[in-house]
């Protein structure tokens, strides 16, 4: 009878150091993406609260990180420059933004990761910050890069009178549990 309790309790250790070991998987409960620029006639952004992203907790970092959104899920607020950046996107071809990363530490650091945009995807490294609260975790990041870059030309109207800047600055932000 002893060694079928003591049998239990192993069988129950390994249970749980297995379950340590592969780490607390979370997902988001908020996303909100905000994409920012310029034009020659005024500034603008477009905002999405649409995204998705999941992980790993292993330790003091978060690993198997992924962050997806939909193109047209970036919205301005003006139907006409919606329209104009899910044309200059290829939104209805492409119609994914995503990034994926190994891992980040949890604190203050820099995440590098794969960002696709269109068809194309480039490494990029951006400053985090990582916060554990009892609730789980907040993710904060920033990263600028040139539409160019991906594929996408930067949108133009009024016979090119009036032209996106090619340079424009992401913001995500993600509560996961």
């Amino acid at each position: 009878m002893k060694n079928s309790a003591n049998f239990k309790t192993l069988v129950l250790m390994i249970g749980l150091v297995s379950g340590l070991a592969a780490g607390q998987k979370i997902s988001s409960k908020t996303v909100k993406t905000t994409v920012s620029g310029t034009s020659t006639l005024h500034d603008w952004s477009m905002v999405s609260t649409a995204g998705s992203f999941s992980g790993v907790v292993a330790g003091n970092a978060i690993t198997n990180i992924s962050y997806n959104m939909g193109s047209k899920t970036l919205k301005s607020g003006k139907g006409a420059m919606d329209t104009n950046a899910y044309k200059a996107m290829q939104a209805d071809k492409y119609p994914n933004i995503s990034f994926t990363a190994s891992s980040v530490n949890i604190g203050k650091g820099t995440l590098t990761g794969k960002l696709t945009v269109t068809n194309v995807s480039k490494t990029v490294s951006f400053p985090v910050t990582v916060a554990k609260s009892a609730s789980g975790y907040t993710i904060t990041g920033t990263e600028s890069i040139k539409l160019t870059d991906y594929g996408v030309t930067p949108p133009s109207f009024m016979m090119n009178t009036v032209k996106t800047g090619n340079d424009i600055k992401i913001v995500v932000n993600v509560v996961a549990n």
